[in-house]
């Protein structure tokens, strides 16, 4: 199975009813994944160790510290795969506010942002990309269909990006914030186009998740959850679509709502 490697079992007592039971559980394998960026550490993140490329750069766009993957001049994983080495051309400024000013999110994983918002301005998004109700629909159906690490532990989230012409690109971790980081990383290796697409999250619509939309240029983000109210501010702020409690036909649309083409 591709996905043992980041099992690990535990022996627990099942009670049912009153009676214990002596039973062979499995969990999910939480690593600490250290990054470096032209020879210096950045940050430590806690995370599964998987797709550590695509996690890295879509971190460092995240908070704006590269711009592209284009600044990216080497890459490396370490053997053990908990160490990522990047060289590539930084926005300084970015760089600094990462270090100086960290602030602990309310996604799970122990997320931590640097660039926070209001300190940086990005432009409102004004894209005219239109998705179909119907199309929210189906995808979240997809979405929340299991995943395989899902299934065995019940302990990751997931974002998914339906682009343009279709296709979806997902990505998985115990963060939801790592999840997205992700998932845009994924997109960015690819050189697709995430400006004309949807992001669909597990968890809820908190500020910083709506943030890494904003950061992405991702005119829509979806959650079967519901939002923060920080979140909803953040979204009409920056011209990102928001659609919350997405579930079989139903769906709360709270922001800039023409972009769902009814």
């Amino acid at each position: 199975m591709e996905n043992a490697k980041y099992l690990k079992t535990v022996i627990i007592d099942k009670l049912i009813e009153n009676e214990a039971t002596e039973f062979e559980d499995v969990t999910i394998d939480e690593s600490r994944l250290n990054l470096y960026l032209n020879g210096e550490k950045t940050i430590s993140m806690m995370c599964i160790p998987k797709d550590q490329d695509a996690h890295a750069i879509g971190f460092l766009m995240s908070e704006n510290v590269i711009t592209s993957v284009d600044d990216i001049e080497e890459l490396t994983i370490s053997e053990d795969g908990l160490r990522v080495d990047v060289k590539a051309r930084i926005n300084d400024g970015s760089l600094e506010n990462l270090y100086k000013e960290k602030t602990l999110v309310s996604g799970c994983g122990g997320g931590v942002t640097g660039n926070i918002e209001g300190s940086l301005e990005i432009p409102f998004n004004q894209t005219t990309f239109k998705v179909k109700p119907e199309t929210i629909s189906t995808e979240v159906k997809i979405f929340y269909k299991e995943s395989e690490l899902y299934y065995l532990t019940g302990c990751v989230h997931k974002a998914m990006i339906y682009l343009l012409d279709g296709s979806t690109i997902t990505a998985e971790d115990i963060g939801r914030h790592n999840a997205i980081d992700k998932v845009v990383g994924k997109c960015k290796l690819q050189g697709l186009d995430t400006t004309q697409s949807v992001l669909f999250v597990s968890g809820r619509l908190s500020s910083e998740m709506v943030t890494k939309a904003v950061m992405h240029r991702i005119p829509i983000i979806v959650s079967r959850t519901a939002p923060t109210y920080l979140g909803v501010q953040v979204a009409h702020k920056h011209g990102i679509t928001m659609i919350g409690f997405a579930r079989g036909k139903k769906m709360n649309l709270y922001t800039h709502q023409g972009r769902i083409d009814v």
